[in-house]
């Protein structure tokens, strides 16, 4: 199963980051493609549930998502979200956002796992999808600034 991990150092504490993850941010880490129309959002909690409606030119596709933990340390918060309702391109999907602090900096990592109906696909994808996570860095940066 191909994994995706990108670390971001951001300005901000831990607690303060982990109160910015928030439909504000959430939209503003939309890629300008595919263009999303969230259609729920429901928080970054165990049980919560983020919708989206991918358009992607000749049709749209749904993908929806369960946060299936969430737990916090003195240096980590993170939270997990699991696709249930994922586009035809995709079988399963797994995020792990974390929060980090290590040595007075705080980071922000993305772990995503996934898996394509085909292994070759999975190739294909990968480069799509990294840069689709690579492309949060400047967000998050600009988002989590020293005040």
């Amino acid at each position: 199963m191909p994994k995706i991990c990108i670390q971001t150092a951001v300005e901000q504490s831990v607690t303060s980051v982990w109160q910015g993850f928030d439909e504000t941010l959430f939209k503003a880490l939309s890629p300008p493609f595919p263009r999303v129309k969230v259609l729920r959002f429901d928080g970054c909690d165990e049980g919560d549930r983020v919708e989206i409606q991918m358009n992607l030119v000749f049709f749209t596709q749904e993908w929806h998502a369960l946060i299936t933990a969430q737990a916090s340390s003195s240096n980590e918060i993170y939270f997990i979200d699991q696709g249930t309702t994922l586009p035809s391109f995709l079988q399963t999907w797994q995020h792990k956002h974390r929060i980090v602090q290590q040595q007075q900096q705080t980071y922000i990592i993305d772990e995503i796992t996934y898996q394509s109906p085909y292994r070759w696909l999975d190739y294909v994808l990968y480069p799509a999808l990294y840069l689709q996570f690579l492309y949060r860095k400047p967000i998050y940066k600009r988002f989590f600034r020293k005040k």
